[in-house]
Order: structure tokens, then C-alpha cells, then sequence
């Protein structure tokens, strides 16, 4: 099923009120998996878009792998 940039599912702001919004121009969907959240591309992200994404969440593990970038939850106590 494809996306429209604008039509982007999230529970999350999507827009700084600045024009720049918060997630990486390409991005399709943004999903909560439990603790984790997952940014779907429209095309596959580029190390500018990971290193947004890593400045958003500074105290978590953030990864690439193509179109997806995934926010992996903090480790448990």
C-alpha cells in the first residue's frame, strides 16, 4: 500500500511548526511496537536521515537498514 508524504501514519508530531517538520523528508510511516519505533522511506535513507532520527532519540540505539530505521527500545532495568 503506498503513502503519500503527507498522509504519514504516527501517534507522534510530525511537524516543528518551523516548515522542517520532525522525520526525514522520505519518510512513509512512522509505527510504535511496543518501546521501539520503526520510520518507513519511501526510497532507501541516507546517513543525514539517521543522523536526524539518532538526534531525536540521543539516549537510544538507532539503525538503518535501507528504507527502515528503527528506534530499539532502552534496555530494562
Amino acid at each position: 500500500m503506498n503513502h503519500p508524504a503527507r498522509d504519514v501514519r504516527s501517534n507522534e508530531d510530525l511537524d516543528t511548526g518551523d516548515g522542517r517538520g520532525v522525520w526525514p523528508a522520505a519518510t512513509r510511516a512512522v509505527t510504535r511496537i511496543g518501546r521501539a519505533c520503526v520510520i518507513e522511506g519511501l526510497a532507501d535513507f541516507g546517513p543525514d536521515d539517521l543522523n536526524l532520527v539518532r538526534g531525536l532519540f540521543p539516549a537510544r540505539h538507532v539503525t538503518l537498514d535501507g528504507d527502515v530505521i528503527t528506534v530499539w527500545p532502552p534496555p530494562r532495568p
